[in-house]
């Protein structure tokens, strides 16, 4: 009875996964449309090419690793067996500051975009009220069944591509498109020219690039979600390195377009960081007859692609949770599924941190935090696996990542790091110590306390092992 009170449901086909990882990073295509091109100018969709190549080889090291050790828990499980329990717990820690920062932020879009296109002034109290409604139906989806989530993500995902794609297309062949407004190729926000804090282009425009791996964290939503996949192990990597590539074709045809479209000073008010500038060049070029467009670009392009990033991320946040109550790192209570297979507590807790969130009305800070986040776990975790080849290289890995690769995304992860802490502001670095305070309070209660009477354990080639 235990048993099958704390076991995930084996229902989601490898389209189904597929689209959750490509849907997570899929990101608010059309919200953080201003922070892209703010940080990277003209040159933003060779940002997203550089960043799509700069990140594979992590992809890379997921692939492997998610084949090698199948069990929901990604980065948790992959540096405890790889480095040790503390690893586990505190890359798992860094990688959920970028997971529970999404649904808020997420919700923040969307009422923004309600402000923006329909005037209706939700702020506040108000703001909240609705932004916790829009919460607690991504919280309900998530507790049902996970092949309805999966459809509803597939929808999603597909009516947002084909959107975003058909307004390229109309930024392409709107008699604006011009490659002079590619001058000035590498201006960045982050230049002292328009208010940041470097008089050099290539590090300005290099602070901005790092920045982009924000948009493309999501595809540890695979790894996830392993023990739920019907389909055999090692195609994995397909919905690993899949949705990767998708989007960052997808980023570099749509930014390559747009970019094109006004001079940069224009599209970004020079570099402001403002949002909804893909609705601004739309009516910059077609005029007030493009306004019926602009809205159907509001559901495809804001709505549908924050639905499908919120909704990978909860999934992958929730099953996080489930994983560390599962095996030790929290509080046993936190693996108890629904009859869905849904777990319960990990839900809850995620819809009131979220709802809590909301409290942080800066768009910029939630990008800076995830990025910064993101890339150091990328790290811890490849190191790991170096570790791990020399620890047991008689396991079997169904696909296998080289050396050379787990090195390069070693030495890129570390650089992305590196440069997000450099254009991390003040309000951010106090909002990530607040965070990982907690979670030091929280490893501190496990080692002086927990750890001491039951171990953590993991299920390995070896079978299950106790560290």
């Amino acid at each position: 009875m235990e048993e099958s009170r704390s076991a995930l449901s084996k229902s989601m086909k490898l389209l189904y996964v597929y689209a959750m990882a490509t849907g997570a990073i899929f990101t608010f295509m059309c919200y953080w449309d201003g922070i892209f091109m703010s940080y990277t100018g003209p040159a933003t969709f060779l940002a997203f090419a550089l960043m799509t190549l700069a990140i594979l080889p992590t992809a890379f090291v997921y692939a492997e690793y998610s084949t090698m050790l199948p069990a929901a828990g990604s980065c948790l499980v992959f540096n405890t067996v790889g480095l040790n329990k503390h690893a586990g717990f505190w890359s798992a820690w860094l990688i959920m500051c970028a997971w529970v920062a999404v649904p808020a932020a997420g919700v923040l879009g969307i009422l923004a975009w309600l402000n923006h296109q329909f005037g209706f002034n939700l702020d506040g109290t108000t703001a909240t009220i609705v932004g916790s409604v829009i919460l607690c139906f991504w919280c309900a989806l998530s507790m049902y069944k996970n092949v309805v989530a999966g459809k509803v993500q597939s929808f999603m995902l597909m009516a947002g591509i084909i959107g975003i794609l058909i307004c390229s297309a109309m930024f392409m062949f709107s008699g604006h498109w011009s490659i002079e407004n590619f001058q000035n190729f590498f201006t960045s926000s982050n230049m002292k020219e328009w208010g940041g804090s470097f008089a050099s282009v290539g590090i300005a425009w290099a602070v901005g690039c790092s920045f982009m791996i924000t948009p493309f964290f999501g595809f540890e939503t695979v790894p996830a979600m392993v023990e739920e996949g019907t389909f055999p192990i090692k195609d994995q990597k397909k919905a690993i390195l899949g949705s990767v590539v998708t989007c960052g074709v997808i980023y570099v045809i749509f930014y390559f377009a747009m970019a094109g479209a006004l001079p940069w000073e224009e599209l970004t008010k020079k570099g402001d960081c403002h949002p909804f500038i893909t609705f601004e060049a739309l009516e910059a070029c077609f005029g007030p007859k493009i306004t019926w467009f602009v809205i159907i670009m509001g559901i495809v392009g804001i709505v549908f692609p924050i639905g499908t990033s919120v909704l990978g991320f909860w999934y992958s946040a929730v099953r996080m949770i489930y994983a560390m109550g599962r095996n030790n790192f929290l509080p046993k209570q936190f693996a108890t599924t629904n009859r869905y297979g849904q777990p319960i507590l990990p839900n809850i807790l995620i819809l009131l941190v979220s709802v809590g969130f909301i409290a942080m009305q800066s768009i910029t800070a939630f990008f800076d935090l995830m990025a910064f986040a993101c890339a150091l776990c990328y790290a811890l975790t490849s190191i790991s696996s170096m570790v791990i080849d020399k620890k047991h290289p008689e396991w079997e890995r169904p696909y296998k990542c080289p050396k050379i690769i787990k090195i390069l995304s070693v030495i890129i992860m570390l650089g992305c790091s590196f440069f997000t802490t450099i254009g991390i502001g003040p309000r951010t670095w106090a909002g990530f110590a607040g965070y990982m305070g907690v979670g030091f309070v929280l490893w501190i209660y496990m080692v002086a306390y927990k750890w001491k009477h039951e171990n953590v354990w993991m299920k390995t080639p070896d079978g299950d092992v106790e560290y």
